[in-house]
Order: C-alpha cells, then structure tokens, then sequence
C-alpha cells in the first residue's frame, strides 16, 4: 500500500505537458492533482485540487489514462500512487496555494527535475503508448 495515493491531471498543450513546483517538500516536477480525501472521488479529488492549485480553470473531457506507483517526489522512503487522468483544461493556469509555478515540460527538457513517477513510469508508459509526444 502506497503512503500517499493522489489523483493527477495530464495536459499536453503545443506538444509540452504541464507540471508543477511546489513551494516547499521538494523542488521536483509534479503532475498537476493531490490526494485524496476520505470519502471523495477520484474525479471529485481533481476537480477539487485543480481549483486550490491552477486557480480559475475547469477540465473536461477526462479520461482515465493509467496507475503508476514509485517512489514519493522530496521522500525517498515513501511511496506514491497516481491515477492519471487525461483531459482538456479550459481557462489560463496559474500557481495558487502550494504551487509555486506551472512549468510545460517538453520532450528534449531536463528529465531530471521530475519526480520519479514521471521519470520512472508515466513518461515512458505515455511514450510507449504514444500519448505524449508529436511522432515525426
């Protein structure tokens, strides 16, 4: 059983994937989301942290698009369980609460600032599957 099981968005605009840094636990990207509450949803739960972390924005159109467990981002001796979601943002993100910026992370950047579930798991998973990056 993972130590924090989160609910997490994926966007691709103009081939770039939107992640977030927080403020503070770690200076790793994340996948726009959070974890859940007891008694919520998973749609519930993203819809929810859309709000408190991108500010006036509403998704459409999800899509379930896999779980992935690895490694916590900023805590090594936890584990992380993410239900990704795809879908379409509609409205200008904007870091608010926890978030302290929106980075669209493309396919030549540094994989390095990810955290291990995106490096480890949801890109190749997504690359693999095609779901991610323009094919040439």
């Amino acid at each position: 059983m993972a130590d924090y099981n989160k609910i997490g968005l994926l966007v691709v605009r103009d081939g770039r994937l939107l992640l977030c840094r927080k403020r503070h636990t770690t200076a790793l990207l994340i996948l726009p989301g959070g974890c859940l509450e007891p008694g919520e949803s998973a749609l519930e739960c993203l819809h929810r942290e859309l709000r408190e972390e991108l500010g006036e924005v509403s998704v459409t159109g999800l899509e379930y698009v896999g779980s992935y467990s690895d490694k916590a981002a900023g805590a090594a001796d936890k584990t992380v369980h993410i239900e990704l979601y795809r879908g379409r943002l509609t409205g200008e993100p904007a870091p608010h609460a926890e978030i302290r910026e929106l980075i669209w992370f493309g396919a030549d950047d540094d994989r390095r600032q990810l955290a291990p579930s995106i490096a480890n798991q949801i890109l190749p998973d997504l690359e693999r599957r095609g779901l991610l990056w323009p094919r040439a």
